[in-house]
């Protein structure tokens, strides 16, 4: 578990740091700002469309364990399904986040600024811990419980 925790470490800061890498490259003047600002409709695309997926994705990636094929996976395979799902849910946080921050640049339109920064928010509550993985993994059996019996109070 505690290998596939520090794979989850490096995804988690390799992608950040490509997100501060590419702030450093663009305040330093070493790539171009603003190379697309002229491009309305261009603009309007990709606003709308990283919009919709960063919120998609920031839902997608809270909820991504509560899925019942996801918990079933994880509650079987543990390392293996910890490592496939937490990357997936580490990068549907910062991939959007990387591709907001290019695109603030891109269009220096502070729209984008205020979704990667939404997206950052986001990060504190996907972060690696290994008490967090170890919990993505055991069962829940007192939330078993609770559910079973709201189930029967139900009928």
């Amino acid at each position: 578990m505690k290998q596939v925790q520090k794979i989850l470490f490096s995804v988690f800061w390799g992608n950040l740091a490509a997100a501060l890498m590419l702030v450093i490259l663009f305040e330093s003047d070493v790539l171009p700002t603003g190379t697309w600002s002229g491009n309305a409709p261009a603009e309007f695309l990709c606003r709308c469309t990283m919009e919709v997926l960063s919120l998609l994705f920031i839902w997608l990636a809270l909820r991504l364990f509560r899925f019942r094929q996801v918990h079933q996976d994880l509650m079987n395979r543990k390392s293996e399904a910890l490592r496939k799902w937490g990357v997936l849910r580490l990068s549907m946080v910062e991939l959007p986040l990387l591709v907001n921050t290019l695109l603030y640049y891109m269009f220096m339109q502070t729209t984008y600024g205020y979704m990667a920064i939404i997206l950052m928010l986001t990060l504190p509550f996907v972060y690696p811990t290994l008490d967090r993985c170890m919990g993505d993994v055991e069962n829940d059996s007192a939330e078993e419980n609770v559910s079973s019996e709201s189930q029967e109070v139900k009928k």
